[in-house]
């Protein structure tokens, strides 16, 4: 009798044990934990909390900046130191002699002097310039010599006008060292490129050394 009473009772309490064992079912635990709570604009990546921003590869890429090209070389300008003392063709003889050999050898066949020979007595730095009418259609070259004393010779066409204070842009120049100078060397004579007649400044400087020197343009 007694032990049919124990199994009576056994089977009244199992629904309450097993309802007493479960609880409620939204508050089961599942072995997970809880979802991590993370400030505003801040998510959870699996690790810790981040600032809300898209993918790496999501986000814009700004295309490079487009190539301008190489920069222009800058324009080379000149201009006339102070002024040298001229000569006259008999004071200046030594110089102007040597100019036929130049001539020679750097003109084109068929060129002659253009004006008169531009000569002085230099110190370093000083200059003498004439104007000079080039024509359409024509080319022309400009030698130069120095005496012994004079180490660095140069010759340059500038136009006649330039800005206050500015070195005027270089027409054409000559690329030697030394006592010598030669602008337009045959076959490569300066060719004017304009459409009219018009006048141009022709500079000769002595760069190094002092004494007399002598130019003189060729016109073909």
């Amino acid at each position: 009798m007694l032990r049919r009473d124990l199994v009576h009772l056994c089977l009244c309490l199992a629904p309450a044990a097993l309802l007493g064992c479960g609880g409620d079912d939204k508050q089961a635990n599942t072995g997970q934990p809880p979802p991590q709570q993370c400030p505003p604009n801040y998510y959870f990546d699996g690790r810790a909390c981040v600032p809300n921003q898209p993918p790496p590869q999501q986000q814009a890429t700004q295309p490079p900046p487009a190539s301008t090209g190489p920069a222009a070389p800058p324009i080379a300008t000149g201009q006339a130191g102070p002024t040298a003392t001229p000569l006259d063709a008999n004071a200046a003889a030594a110089a102007t002699q040597a100019l036929a050999p130049l001539a020679k050898q750097h003109t084109p066949p068929g060129a002659k002097a253009y004006g008169p020979a531009i000569a002085g007595q230099f110190q370093q730095g000083q200059s003498l310039e004439s104007q000079v009418q080039m024509n359409p259609g024509r080319c022309y070259t400009v030698v130069g010599a120095g005496l012994p004393q004079v180490q660095e010779l140069d010759i340059q066409i500038l136009p006649t006008l330039q800005m206050p204070g500015m070195g005027a842009p270089v027409m054409a120049g000559d690329q030697t060292t030394g006592p010598t100078s030669v602008v337009g060397a045959n076959p490569n004579c300066f060719k004017w490129p304009m459409p009219m007649a018009a006048p141009v400044r022709v500079v000769v400087t002595v760069k190094a050394g002092s004494g007399p020197a002598a130019a003189q343009v060729y016109e073909k």
